[in-house]
This record gives C-alpha cells, structure tokens and sequence, in this order.
C-alpha cells in the first residue's frame, strides 16, 4: 500500500499505480512510480509519498509524463537519498566537525537541524560514540561512519500518527554465519570477481612542477589503502589525481576517497524471497561453480513491484571477505 499525503503529512490517498520501485541504495536513493493515464489524480508539490512504517518513501519532486507508455512517472529522492543532499560542516574557527555523545542523541540532533520538523529520532539507548567527521561530508555518510565505529547502523522509518520520518540506531546483524547464498539455493543472485581497478594513485596538490605536492597511494589486495606498495610490474595500474591548491592534508584525504572509488572491488547482488536485511547487515554467499565466495555488507535495497508482484533485491558490496 503506497500512501500520498501533502507537504504537511496529512494524508490523501492510497495511490492507484502501474509499478513502483523505491531504490535505497547508498549510491541513488530515489524512488519513481508509474501512474496510468487514466487513472492519473493530481499529486500536490513536495507531497509525501510512502509505504507506511518502512523506509519506502519520500518526497515527490519530478513529474515525467511519457504516451508512448501512457504513464505518468512520479519521482524524487528517498528519505536516505535526502539525507545524501545535507551535508555535515565545521563549526567556524574548526577543522573538523565532531560528535561525542549518545548515538541517538547524535542522530536527532542532526537531523532535527537539517530537516526541521520532517524528520526526528528516538531516544537514548546508552551506545556512546566519540566520533571526528571526514570534512564537509554528507550527513548520510557522516552518521553511518559514525555509528559503523561502534558496531551499528542506520534505520529509517515513515511513521504515520507523528508524520516524521524515524532515524535511529539499530545494531549491525552479521547473518554469514547463519545463510550462505548459494548456487544450489532457489535464490537469484549475481557475484563478480573484479581485479582491473587502479591500485596506484599519484596524487597531485598544490605548488607548481618541482614544487608541487605530490602523494602516492596504494590500494592492497584487500582494498586497504597506504602509502605503502603492494603491486609491481604488470600488476600495479596507476592514475593521477590532479588536486590543484590542495595542500597535503587535504590531498590525502581526498586521494583516500578517490582511490577508494577507482580500486578494484568484489561485486554481489542478491534477489531473494523470504528473506529481511537492512542496509549495513552482512551476508554471505557462494557460487560453487566458479568457487567465488564473499562476505560483504548490505548497501543497498530495492523493492520493486510490477503487476502486483513485488520483489526486494539486495546490493551488497564493501566486501569483507572474498
């Protein structure tokens, strides 16, 4: 049941639709629903729409109208993807924003301040995090950093008698010792092995030919990054990253997250019925026939639904073991 309620949250209707798919994927985080034509209804500016006590939802922020389909397509951000669009900046006279403190606490407080009354948290539960944000990172990135440094993370939640989205802290479950996707299993899953990303980044700062700064990272075979080499010859592929202005401090962190971006990684997808994870839990899988196996984090989720049928398919890369 998809609900749409206007820009104060009272609600309007369920919403009569084709198909829906909401993406909460680290990466996109945006929904989009096909309306027949026919049975199109005028949906109010910045309307809430949602599917209620889960995550699924969001605010209406694009219209595509296309007749060769004869659908109207209703798009825009999810909850997670808005927080994406927030970002987490130094108090003047700082280097770094910080938290210390209860990570509920932390939580509400940060995005009570970003969202005024449309998103809230809950209460405290005795977690204390001492936390020092990547500079001007998002407010998504900074609170799942943050609780991921004490074993937790992030769950989102519309809820309809108090109208706000719920942001809150929940433990991060490790089912790999419990379920191992596999080939011999009914569920649809796709894994890749992939070793063709950069592991060598020159990272190139302020200054100008002899003078400038210059910063070489390394990724491992594990996606560890250094300053440290550990492929040679054929094996080491190599980038530049063309920083202008930035001094070292500043080239090193944003070369880490470049490289980060660029380096090779393990690829798992999961489509699977039955089966309830949240992004930031950890799963396991195995394909028998090539003997690729991995453990890796749930980053993203997307639910689908076509002619009745709905399907959740998982994302999971940032992978521990593979």
């Amino acid at each position: 049941m998809v609900i749409v309620a206007n820009s104060a949250g009272e609600e309007l209707r369920h919403l009569l639709y084709t198909e829906y798919d909401f993406d909460i994927a680290e990466e996109t985080a945006d929904f989009s629903i096909s309306i027949s034509i026919p049975e199109w209804v005028d949906i109010p500016e910045d309307a809430r729409i949602y599917i209620p006590n889960t995550e699924y939802g969001g605010i209406f922020k694009r219209l595509v109208s296309d007749t060769r389909t004869a659908t109207i397509s209703v798009e825009g951000y999810t909850w997670r993807g808005m927080m994406r669009n927030k970002i987490i900046q130094p108090e003047s006279g700082h280097d770094y924003a910080s938290d210390v403190g209860d990570i509920n606490t932390i939580i509400k407080e940060r995005v009570e301040e970003a969202f005024g009354g449309l998103f809230t948290g809950s209460d405290p539960i005795g977690v204390i995090a001492s936390y020092q944000y990547n500079r001007y990172c998002t407010l998504y990135d900074g609170l799942v950093s943050m609780l991921a440094s004490v074993g937790y993370k992030l769950r989102l939640r519309y809820d309809q008698v108090t109208k706000r989205v719920i942001a809150d802290a929940a433990p991060i479950m490790d089912y790999s010792n419990r379920i191992e996707f596999s080939s011999d299993m009914s569920a649809n899953y796709h894994v890749a092995q992939d070793r063709c990303g950069v592991n060598h980044l020159i990272c190139l700062g302020s200054g100008e030919l002899a003078q400038r700064t210059v910063i070489h990272l390394y990724s491992d075979g594990k996606g560890n990054i250094s300053q440290n080499q550990t492929f040679f010859g054929s094996d080491e592929i190599a980038q530049v990253y063309d920083y202008a202005g930035a001094d070292a401090t500043q080239l090193l962190e944003s070369g880490t997250q470049q490289l980060k971006s660029l380096q090779s990684g393990d690829d798992f997808s999961l489509d699977v019925e039955g089966a309830e994870f949240e992004i930031g839990d950890i799963v396991g899988g195995r394909d028998y026939v090539t003997g690729i196996s991995m453990k890796a984090k749930v980053t993203g989720v997307l639910r689908k639904s076509v002619g009745g049928n709905v399907t959740t398919e998982y994302t999971i890369s940032d992978v521990l073991e593979g």
